[in-house]
């Protein structure tokens, strides 16, 4: 670079471009929604960043205004090491802070209410009722209503309200499809819900996010939204075809493995999700032998 020459312009080139670029790994996630409540947590994203950017820009800014104000060639600024009070100075740190957090809370506030994961979704279809245990390491899905069942690959109709039910066969873990957005976490014996829908049919990617064991990086599933005909003759060619989901082939699926192609079940054994719900028996402990009376 030449001697004098100020790199500013060649920054004021290259600012430009990178912002017109699509964040790395965020094209199928946050950014790029496809269901109402992915749609509100990036508005929310949003609404948060340019809250917090109200701090930051001009914090950048007034640090490179004091630095050259203050700058040694400057004869104009005054040095004043004895002040120990200024009301505007503090009006100024304690004010927008105090606003910021106050914005920042209101809109967790709403959003926490508004996406409550046992709020129903507002829909003129049915919501799609979905039985989902992580395990290590897969994801078993029931749809009690149409008898059938699946293995790390869910089947929605596209504009349908999904009602997830919840729980784990083993250790907490976490469930998210980014795209449509919500993470909650999977307790075993115990059940949570969650409330999604897919705007538009596609294929949605899935995954754990808490880490579960040797086989955690393999922990994924895909969502297959579809129009609510395909996804009727989908179910239709399933049930009936493949072995049944009952208690025997349940063990055998509970064993610790990862799972490489999707599987599904022609039939679900009735209850079967409460079954899974249901805490192991105690053993049964022998009973202690009463005390030997000896005789005077």
């Amino acid at each position: 670079m030449a001697r004098g020459r100020s790199p500013l312009p060649a920054a004021c080139r290259i600012v430009p471009i990178l912002a017109a670029l699509p964040p790395g790994g965020c094209g199928e996630g946050l950014f790029d929604p496809q269901g109402p409540v992915a749609a509100a947590e990036r508005t929310i994203f949003y609404n948060s960043l340019g809250i917090m950017l109200a701090i930051v820009i001009p914090t950048m800014l007034t640090t490179l205004g004091v630095a050259w104000w203050y700058r040694a060639s400057n004869r104009k600024a005054r040095y004043q090491p004895d002040v120990q009070y200024s009301g505007r100075v503090e009006m100024v740190v304690w004010s927008i802070p105090a606003m910021t957090i106050l914005l920042l809370g209101g809109i967790c506030w709403i959003g926490s209410h508004d996406l409550d994961p046992f709020r129903p979704i507002p829909g003129t279809a049915r919501p799609l009722r979905v039985q989902v245990v992580s395990m290590d390491w897969k994801w078993l899905f029931i749809l009690p209503d149409q008898g059938i069942a699946s293995v790390n690959r869910l089947m929605v109709p596209a504009g349908t309200p999904i009602s997830l039910e919840l729980t784990s066969a083993g250790v907490m873990n976490g469930f998210i499809v980014p795209q449509l957005g919500s993470q909650i976490a999977t307790m075993p014996h115990m059940m949570t819900r969650l409330q999604l829908l897919a705007d538009h049919p596609g294929t949605y990617g899935g995954r754990a996010t808490q880490f579960s064991g040797d086989g955690f990086a393999d922990m994924g599933f895909t969502v297959q939204a579809m129009p609510p005909d395909q996804f009727a003759q989908a179910v239709a060619a399933i049930r009936g075809h493949g072995p049944p989901l009952d208690p025997d082939s349940y063990r055998r699926l509970a064993e610790p493995y990862a799972v490489a192609t999707p599987f599904s079940y022609g039939a679900v054994a009735p209850g079967m999700f409460q079954r899974i719900l249901q805490p192991p028996a105690a053993p049964a402990t022998a009973a202690r032998p009463a005390p030997r009376k000896e005789m005077p």
